[in-house]
This record gives structure tokens, C-alpha cells and sequence, in this order.
């Protein structure tokens, strides 16, 4: 049988059973099972689909997940977040915008410390969109600057997704981490750069309003108070890995106890704090963890049987630049991004396209990174960007999908300026990893 009628075959079953709303960890087993027993060899197939999850699931590179879910739940639920936010609040002064560009500041810092964009987004929103809405705010600066820097949680460490993307795709998870700081700080300043243009060209936006005026020294004393020290979370995460002292899995689980013991300082940790932490990290893990097993299967039946092989050598085969190819991959997965959520897009992806980056030369660290962001813009991509709806539940009561589809749009231009800068400087996602090396 010919490659392209196996991968039509999986992938469009797959892609059936996902549109009827079938949840995707069942959907990639349902498939598997039946790939397994027909492809793999009957029994013999099915015990090593069994075999291959086993392996996958207890692989030491999947611990850092949640470790970093549970380290971002600590510091949500004790409240170092809203400490952070009124400490920002002082330093903005009068700049255009300013609720908004905190919105921005406020979730770039939180990046550094939570693995989760939902939770970013969703903790974001609950906490500035009262205050904006009372000064005046018009919905595009209220919902898209949370949309937007809501995402970044995904491209700066310690990001979850980034390291089920650097397991799928066989990955250093230190260097795909490092690789995402400085695109993440490159789209912060891009959505900085369009809030305050946009603010200017129409200040009825932001309308500007009396600021309560704080002196150098009680700005300096509460930075040094409840900013600075989030400071050592940051260090015991991605410093570590940076000095090659831990792998990313020690580094994790240093930033878990360091979150602890930061929440303990404050006298904002209890066992409530802890209950609750711990249920927020077990959901959002078992969710990762199944789909995961899912996707293991799925990509060694496609090697088993060819179809991988035969795809790598059409596309390497095709008279077009690689560039023009790559190109093509980022907007399949734009395209996917409308429909599907980020593993889902991962799970079928990433065996199909990573062969094809290693043939054509491209470094898989700056793809992996070039993904990540891709798959960021995918959650705020209408129509079924799941931050879309995340927003919804945390936005004004009279605010319609409509409204949040177009605070989303300018955003999302800013990540594509994004990605394009990375795809002509790829050292802006290689440099830090170099350094490591």
C-alpha cells in the first residue's frame, strides 16, 4: 500500500473521530488498538503498543511536568501573584495604557513561574479585568492583552507543553527551554510596542486617569520585598539548567520546594493552598499524561508501516526551497490551530513533521521553538481557541465571543512578526542554548 493512502487513512480516521467529540486520548487509543492489531502483528501488536506506553510514560524526561504545574499553582493560590501585580502598578506611572501594559508585565513575570496558560490567562484575567472595566478600558485593551500574554507562558520556561514537545519530538528539554526565553521576551516587547501605539492613536481606549503618587523609596521597598525574591524561583528553575548544575527535572523540583518555602516566608502557605495546588497539577497532568500514551503508539505505527519514510522523501524530494517548505508546515499548523488543541496538533504533528526538518537540515531546537510559538497562537486562534474561552469566563458579563475574537486578532499579528523574525534570525532561539553547550 502507498504511503500517502496509510497517512490519509490514520490521520483522517483520527481527525473523524476527534470532529464527533471524542475526547483525544481515547481517540488516539481507539486508533492505535486498531493500528496495532492489524499493522503490529494481532496480540504481538497490542503487547507492545502496551510496552511501548509503559516505556514512554515512565521516561525521567516527563517529570518536570508536574513539578512546574504545581510550582505556578503555589504561587496562584497564596497570593504572591496579586502581591506582584500592585508592586508593578506603582512603577507603570502614566504611561498610555498602563492597566494594560501591566497586564503584560504582570504575565511575563508569571511565565517565569507557571507552566500552565490557562492558568496565566484565567489568573490574569480574574485579577485586572474589575479594575480595567471601572477605569473605562474599552474591550480590546482589556481582553487582548491578557489573551496575548497569557499565551507566553507557553514559550518561556519552565513551559509543560515544551516539554511534552521535547519528549515527542526526542528533544534536550534544557536547551528547548532556554531556546524560549528570549522569543518570549521578543513578543512581550512587540505587545508592549502596539499597546502604547494604539493608545496614543486613540486614547479613548485607555482613557488616563489620576495616579496615586508613591515615592522611589516605597516603590524600592516592596520590589525588593515581593518581586525580587520570585527572583530565586527563576534561578532555581532556569538558572540551574543553565549552569548545567541540574537537568530540567532537578530543576523543576527545586523550583516546587522554593515555591513552598517563598509561600511559607510570606505566611501565605497552608494546607489549603497545598490541597488545592495539588488537585490543579493532578488534573492538568493525567489530561498530558493520557493523550501522551496516545500519541506513542500512533507515531511507530506510521514508522512501522512506511508512511513516515515515504513522506520524508517526497518533501525532500519536492523542488522548492526548504524555507517555502517550512513555511507550509507553520501554516498546516495555523490551520490546525483553528480546530484543534495544542497536544492534539502535537500528537499528529510532530512524527510527521520533525523527519522532515532532520532531511532538510533545518536545527530542531529553533523548529521546536518555532512550533511552540505556533501552537501558542493556535490558542488564540478563532474560532476554537481554548484561551478564547478561557477568556469568556473571566470577561465582562456583556462581552460576546465576537468581542473576544477581535481583541485576539491584534495579538495574534504580533506573534506572526514574532515567528518571522525568528524564522530570519534563528539566533535569537539558539543563542542561550549555545551558550549551555
Amino acid at each position: 500500500m502507498e504511503w500517502w493512502v496509510i497517512l490519509l487513512v490514520f490521520v483522517g480516521f483520527l481527525l473523524l473521530m476527534l470532529a464527533t467529540g471524542m475526547p483525544v486520548a481515547f481517540s488516539f487509543f481507539l486508533i492505535n488498538m486498531v493500528g496495532a492489531a492489524t499493522v503490529l502483528g494481532g496480540e504481538v501488536g497490542l503487547r507492545q503498543m502496551m510496552l511501548s506506553i509503559y516505556s514512554g510514560l515512565t521516561s525521567f524526561t516527563l517529570a518536570p511536568v508536574p513539578l512546574f504545574v504545581f510550582m505556578g499553582e503555589i504561587l496562584f493560590h497564596s497570593g504572591m501573584a496579586i502581591r506582584t501585580l500592585d508592586v508593578l502598578d506603582k512603577w507603570m506611572g502614566r504611561l498610555p495604557g498602563r492597566l494594560s501594559l501591566l497586564t503584560v508585565a504582570g504575565g511575563t513575570i508569571f511565565s517565569n513561574l507557571s507552566g500552565s496558560t490557562m492558568a496565566n490567562t484565567a489568573m490574569l484575567g480574574s485579577l485586572l479585568v474589575p479594575g480595567m472595566q471601572s477605569r473605562g478600558y474599552r474591550k480590546p485593551m482589556i481582553l487582548g492583552p491578557i489573551l496575548g500574554t497569557g499565551g507566553i507562558a507557553m514559550i518561556i520556561p519552565p513551559s509543560a507543553l515544551a516539554i511534552v514537545l521535547g519528549t515527542l519530538a526526542h528533544l534536550s528539554i534544557g536547551e528547548l527551554l532556554l531556546a524560549g526565553i528570549l522569543p518570549g521576551l521578543l513578543m512581550a516587547v512587540l505587545y508592549f510596542t502596539y499597546i502604547i501605539g494604539r493608545c496614543k492613536l486613540d486614547p479613548s481606549l485607555a482613557p488616563a486617569y489620576e495616579v496615586e503618587k508613591v515615592s522611589l523609596g516605597e516603590k524600592l521597598a516592596d520590589l525588593f520585598k515581593y518581586v525580587l525574591p520570585l527572583t530565586t524561583i527563576v534561578f532555581l528553575v532556569v538558572g540551574l539548567i543553565f549552569l548545567g548544575v541540574a537537568t530540567p527535572t532537578e530543576a523543576a523540583a527545586m523550583g516546587s520546594v522554593g515555591s513552598i518555602a517563598l509561600a511559607a516566608c510570606y505566611g501565605a502557605f497552608n494546607l489549603g493552598v497545598l490541597k488545592r495546588a495539588v488537585r490543579g497539577s493532578l488534573k492538568v497532568t493525567v489530561m498530558t499524561f493520557m493523550i501522551i500514551a496516545g500519541s506513542i503508539t500512533f507515531s511507530q505505527i506510521l514508522a512501522f508501516t512506511g508512511a513516515t519514510r515515504g513522506m520524508v522523501e517526497f518533501v525532500a524530494g519536492l523542488p522548492l526551497d526548504p524555507i517555502l517548505i517550512l513555511i507550509c508546515m507553520q501554516l498546516i499548523l495555523i490551520l490546525l490551530g483553528a480546530f484543534m488543541e495544542q497536544i492534539s496538533m502535537m500528537m499528529i504533528s510532530v512524527p510527521i513533521f520533525m523527519p522532515v526538518v532532520h532531511a532538510l537540515g533545518f536545527d530542531p531546537i529553533w523548529f521546536g521553538i518555532l512550533m511552540l510559538l505556533n501552537l501558542e497562537i493556535a490558542f488564540t486562534t478563532p474560532p476554537f481557541g481554548l484561551l478564547l474561552f478561557v477568556m469568556k469566563g473571566v470577561a465582562p458579563e456583556d462581552t460576546t465571543m465576537g468581542d473576544i475574537y477581535r481583541a485576539a486578532l491584534p495579538f495574534i499579528v504580533c506573534d506572526l512578526i514574532a515567528m518571522a523574525l525568528i524564522m530570519a534570525y534563528p539566533a535569537i532561539t539558539l543563542w542561550l542554548p549555545g551558550l549551555m553547550r
